[in-house]
């Protein structure tokens, strides 16, 4: 292989096949590679706006998007630029710079491969998923086709009608040969695993494009009026029947039929009637094949690995034993290779006597273990253990409690001035009993008449006349802003 420059540099000018806004990107490409068809070369950024705005869709595409998308094509080489001055007649139309634009060449060919791919077929027994895509896309056609003639009727309904039929022919003929007698042999054979992971991917690729443009294709026939296909039917019909024939006559009226039939087999492929359709059936049959496929070639393997041949392995071994100097030095090696033949397991062993490194095991004092009994009719005593009392530490936990509820209570008396606490004229508080105060306050605050009562059963009010003013509630743990509430009690406070 010879390696120069052209291939090893990257190509940008694929890069409008996946940018982020490729649609656009496609269609002015597409508008330029028509026009150089039609020996058009030259355009301007005008005739690529009038062209993309007058699409479904694009009607909110402006000149100044135009102007980006035809410089970033420019940008990546798709489009080589040349200034018009024709046009040009004062000097700020010179400054503005009109552009022509023109495809290169690596974009034509880009070009041509895009459509060559859409148009791609495979002849034979195949799962070919862009009949999916091209059924799609002709159905959601149909909106517009049907106020067209009769001649563009007629050759959008046989296009969609021969791409169906090649869809569930090809899917017949593909699923019967995987299930043929004689692929069920080579299944059963070492060479079906070169073909495995192949023919997978394959079925899987083809039920993942199947279960996202087959339902989309469902949604759509489910939305499609009646009355709109009767106008499609008769139109293509009548064109037809208008189709000179030497010797025969067709039946309008059998023709028109024929359609409708044709037209609701494609329905029930994709929607189905009662919850069933045919491309729920393809997808299970598709799984089951899978499925089978795998286990066929499990089977397989664990085949090969049964029926593996060890001879050179032995034979290995066998000429190490052969260099073995005596019996003892076998010995040795028959334990590395194949293990110890009887070993004694010894457990529970109690922290030895002695040092002594030449004293045996049968010098050692015995230790015994205890072992519970395994049967399910003998069952371990279980012993009975009274409740143990909790009632001192509970009483003590509530003496604390009661304290330290006294002591907040008292702390708390000793804000109340004149049977009110004014948060803006109080000392300096703890974070418990900014908290409580806390509490009061939006239990007041939460009720209409703004009255509530304290958990030691005093009732109180909230006054809200200097609402409008802050203060700093100065606490232990930071200063607290808040409104100039004021937490009036109803009833004289005795301490």
């Amino acid at each position: 292989m010879q390696i120069n420059d052209k291939l090893i540099k990257p190509i940008y000018e694929v890069n409008y096949l996946r940018a982020e806004n490729v649609d656009r990107y496609r269609m002015i490409i597409r508008y330029f590679y028509l026009e150089y068809e039609k020996i058009h070369n030259w355009l301007h950024k005008e005739d690529v706006y009038e062209e993309i705005h007058k699409i479904e869709g694009y009607e909110n595409y402006t000149l100044e998007q135009c102007q980006q998308d035809l410089q970033m094509l420019v940008n990546w080489g798709n489009l080589t630029t040349m200034q018009d001055s024709n046009k040009v007649r004062t000097i700020e139309d010179f400054k503005n710079k009109k552009y022509r634009y023109q495809l290169s060449e690596y974009t034509v060919e880009i070009e041509r491969m895009t459509i060559r791919l859409e148009n791609l077929e495979i002849e034979g027994a195949s799962l070919e998923p862009t009949l999916l895509e091209r059924i799609y896309k002709q159905i959601l056609q149909i909106s517009n086709i049907k106020s067209q003639d009769d001649m563009n009727i007629h050759g959008w309904l046989q296009l969609l009608m021969n791409d169906f039929v090649r869809l569930n022919q090809n899917y017949q003929d593909y699923i019967k040969m995987l299930n043929s007698a004689k692929a069920e042999e080579l299944m059963k054979t070492t060479e079906f695993l070169v073909y495995k992971d192949k023919i997978i991917m394959y079925l899987r690729t083809f039920v993942m494009e199947m279960q996202n443009n087959g339902n989309l294709i469902a949604s759509v026939l489910m939305q499609i009026d009646i009355s709109e296909l009767e106008i499609i039917f008769q139109k293509a019909a009548q064109y037809e029947i208008s189709i000179p024939r030497i010797g025969y006559d067709l039946n309008e009226k059998e023709v028109y039929q024929n359609f409708k039939e044709k037209w609701a087999s494609l329905h029930r492929w994709f929607v189905g009637e009662d919850g069933s359709n045919e491309m729920d059936k393809l997808y299970e049959i598709t799984n089951e094949i899978i499925r089978k496929m795998t286990r066929y070639a499990q089977q397989i393997s664990e085949m090969i690995n049964r029926g593996s041949n060890r001879k050179e392995q032995y034979q290995y071994i066998a000429d190490i034993f052969t260099k073995c100097e005596n019996i003892e030095e076998a010995h040795c090696l028959s334990a590395y290779v194949f293990g110890v033949e009887d070993c004694l397991h010894l457990t529970h062993i109690q922290p030895r006597l002695s040092e002594d490194i030449h004293m045996g095991v049968y010098q050692e004092s015995p230790s015994s273990i205890r072992f519970d009994p395994h049967s399910r009719i003998v069952r371990k005593k279980t012993l009975r253990k009274p409740a143990k009392d909790y009632s001192l530490e509970r009483k003590m936990n509530q003496l604390e409690l009661e304290a330290e509820l006294a002591k907040q209570k008292e702390s708390i008396q000793k804000l109340i001035i004149n049977g009110e606490i004014d948060f803006a004229s109080l000392p300096k508080i703890d974070s418990s009993t900014r908290k409580t105060l806390l509490i009061w306050l939006s239990k007041a605050l939460a009720q209409e008449s703004l009255s509530s009562k304290t958990d030691y059963g005093d009732h109180y009010y909230i006054d809200k006349s200097l609402e409008k003013e802050t203060c700093v509630l100065h606490c232990q743990d930071g200063d607290f802003l808040m409104p100039s509430f004021k937490i009036v009690f109803k009833e004289a406070h005795h301490e």
